[in-house]
């Protein structure tokens, strides 16, 4: 009952003084909201490079590929060994590596390479020589028509799979299943008829056989997944490599806890298949950006929330400032209750209860802003990084409680001196006061 009483009396004093209660508030609104915009915003982001993560295959991947430069002895050299990468190799590894759930191996070429379609309409996209494990380890679905087969590697077939992108680009709304491209190559230099070196561009004929489903862009890479024309791998070789080389070997570990054992099972077989040496080969981790990502993300919350401390700080200090000449101006009140057998404790109650209601409206409005700030910052994202067709504002409940909570300990906390001061002045001296 004491509790009910104290907080009509705390409402009815605090919309008594509607502007001055506000602008005493705005510490914990500005705080909280600013927070938890911020942390919306960040949040967002983290969710973006995950989803971008998840479109380059997962945090469990792996990717192995021979490197053109290693360090030695703290400088970069050259790496001039004679051990490539083959199709073997992928093959090893899917057999002896427990920790590997799956495997597959790309050639790639993303230079603008032209692509033309039988009616005459051409476009700049990228070619990929890839196997038939390709789709399922990429968890990359057919829009319509057949991925790559096992024929078609054996065969070096001269088909190919389109990606979104380059379907729509050369072929519109129509289907291009059975449709004739022509895929842009350039021959090694010969003598001209000066003698003088040129570069002469052949084209190879291919039959769509399928597409892929959109994929979007790659954040990190700034290149469309769906700009591109799958080929076999053994075609790639034969018509555009003209050797047995692997360029990258794409390594999916069974979860990421399992990378680092997957990453010694692979350098095993490395050393096994190529004269006890793994010196040549590089291995990018996917999962080691997502690492770095968590940290930055404790940092920056850690940050904010300093901040929003500092500022719920200051508010607090606003809410005692005005706790302390509500009781100046209230001595009348205080004395009159006394007088009428309210207690001591009643008095402390009623303060205190106001300090709260005034911190938790200041908490509510400032989730609300706070919601309404991250919304609207997403959508201002999203025109300054255009790469992206979407920023998420990822509202963050636990932030949300943890506002919540600090705004209720600073309301006691703030309020409690001022309410003891209230409850502890004499009924007379309050009388003769007023």
């Amino acid at each position: 009952m004491r509790i009910i009483e104290g907080v009509f009396i705390g409402i009815s004093a605090i919309c008594s003084n509607k502007l001055r209660s506000l602008l005493t508030m705005l510490g914990i609104i500005i705080g909280i909201a600013s927070v938890l915009a911020m942390i919306a915003i960040g949040d967002g982001a983290k969710e973006i490079v995950q989803q971008d993560v998840q479109k380059l295959g997962g945090a469990n991947k792996l990717v192995m590929y021979r490197m053109g430069w290693k360090r030695v002895n703290n400088r970069w050299v050259r790496n001039r060994s004679n051990e490539y990468l083959k199709y073997g190799d992928v093959l090893a590894i899917e057999a002896e590596c427990l920790s590997v759930k799956a495997v597959t191996s790309k050639i790639v070429n993303w230079s603008g390479v032209l692509i033309q379609a039988s009616g005459g309409t051409e476009t700049r996209a990228g070619w990929g020589g890839v196997d038939t494990a390709y789709d399922t380890a990429m968890d990359w679905d057919l829009k319509e028509g057949r991925f790559i087969t096992d024929e078609d590697v054996e065969n070096a077939a001269k088909i190919c799979v389109l990606g979104d992108e380059v379907a729509t680009a050369l072929f519109g709304d129509k289907s291009p299943l059975g449709q004739e491209i022509k895929i842009a190559r350039k021959n090694n230099y010969s003598h001209g008829q000066w003698g003088r070196k040129k570069a002469e561009r052949f084209t190879e004929r291919f039959i769509v056989v399928g597409t892929l489903m959109p994929r979007g862009t790659s954040l990190r890479f700034g290149w469309s997944f769906d700009n591109i024309a799958f080929i076999p791998i053994s075609t790639a070789q034969e018509r555009f490599t003209g050797n047995d080389h692997i360029e990258y070997i794409l390594i999916f570990a069974n979860t990421v806890e399992d990378v680092p054992t997957a990453i010694e099972e692979v350098k095993t077989v490395v050393r096994k298949r190529h004269k006890n040496q793994d010196d040549f080969i590089g291995i990018f981790e996917m999962h080691a950006g997502m690492a770095q990502l968590e940290k930055i993300s404790k940092v920056i919350k850690i940050t904010l929330g300093s901040i929003a401390g500092f500022s719920l700080l200051v508010g607090g200090i606003g809410i005692m400032n005005m706790m302390l000449v509500a009781v100046t101006e209230r001595t009348r009140e205080i004395g009159l209750r006394k007088a009428l057998g309210a207690k001591s404790f009643d008095i402390l109650l009623q303060f205190l209860i106001e300090a709260i209601i005034m911190c938790g409206i200041g908490g509510a409005i400032g989730i609300g802003l706070g919601m309404f700030a991250g919304e609207g910052m997403a959508v201002l994202a999203v025109k300054i990084v255009k790469i992206v067709p979407e920023w998420p504002a990822v509202i963050s409940w636990q932030w949300v409680l943890i506002s919540v909570s600090f705004s209720a300990i600073i309301g006691i906390s703030f309020g409690l001196y001022p309410a003891i001061k209230a409850s502890s002045l004499p009924p007379i001296e309050a009388l003769r006061k007023s």
